[in-house]
């Protein structure tokens, strides 16, 4: 068995579950791969007990390489990045929340031995998520127009609110004056969107969220939508410029920009502990059903 360790940042504060992690890989006998520019901040202050590989990134999926799952340690930045990595390569990614809120890492890093165990065993839990996919009349993202979590059309700075012409299926829904507008998938309706009035959408339920950024216009409202639509835009405004995001990326875009959002031909696998689910996620992180009055 063989596994990917994938992270973007080390922090001293994480040593002990790191040293942790690579500990238990060993006693487990479970070969790893390390994330080239992870593995550099980790000379030195870690200790190998056995030899480790380097993993480059999506181009080792390309070269046939297998791995039985990639281990995202971080916070759900860090999964948004890793699921940037797996792309269509089918490999299940597990998040290690050495993070804050952790909707997408959801395993606790107190909890590493355990989740180790059980994912060896093959005691585990493959939670499917759809992403979404930019169309661009002009080049967009390289070889990556895709998301996990959402899409945002937003002014830049501190400029004028824009104005984004939506429409679904080809047919016009509204006009947003605002500083924005997020396209989200139901994994990403804990996200930005959730922080700005958007509702709670259920993985695998096939829906897309539009959520306006600070909409001029008060009875403008998120709507969820079918994620077999293709939603399009047509922006404009008093800059020249916009922005463009896709998960934790980000392009400048103009008026001459058309853009479209449809689902992804391909899935992201996130794996969860037997005991462990999306409603215990959201009551955890949202702290649902405490008095928070006593």
């Amino acid at each position: 068995m063989q596994v990917v360790i994938y992270s973007t940042i080390f922090k001293d504060k994480d040593k002990i579950y790191v040293q942790e992690l690579f500990d238990i890989l060993h006693e487990e006998n479970i070969n790893a791969y390390v994330y080239e520019p992870y593995l550099e901040q980790l000379q030195g202050k870690i200790n190998f007990q056995r030899d480790v590989d380097t993993f480059a990134g999506y181009v080792d999926f390309t070269m046939h390489k297998r791995f039985d799952c990639v281990i995202a340690l971080g916070g759900d930045g860090t999964m948004l990045a890793a699921a940037s990595v797996v792309r269509d390569s089918n490999t299940p990614i597990m998040g290690i929340n050495l993070g804050r809120l952790g909707f997408l890492a959801s395993i606790e890093k107190k909890r590493i031995r355990e989740a180790i165990g059980l994912f060896k065993r093959g005691r585990f839990n493959l939670d499917e998520r759809y992403l979404l996919h930019l169309d661009s009349n002009l080049p967009l993202f390289g070889d990556m127009p895709f998301a996990l979590n959402d899409c945002t059309l937003l002014k830049r700075d501190t400029s004028s609110m824009i104005t984004i012409h939506t429409y679904i299926n080809g047919a016009y829904l509204n006009t947003y004056w605002a500083d924005g507008v997020i396209i989200a998938t139901s994994t990403g309706s804990t996200g930005y969107s959730l922080s700005c009035g958007g509702p709670i959408v259920f993985p695998r339920s096939g829906n897309f969220v539009i959520t306006p950024v600070a909409p001029h216009n008060l009875n403008v409202r998120p709507v969820v939508i079918s994620d077999n639509s293709v939603v399009s835009f047509d922006i404009e405004g008093r800059a020249d410029n916009f922005l463009c995001t896709l998960d934790s990326r980000f392009e400048t875009i103009t008026a001459k920009h058309q853009l479209a959002i449809r689902k992804c031909d391909f899935t992201v696998k996130l794996i969860e502990l037997p005991d462990s689910d999306f409603m215990k996620t959201i009551r955890g992180k949202l702290l649902w059903g405490r008095d928070a009055r006593n």
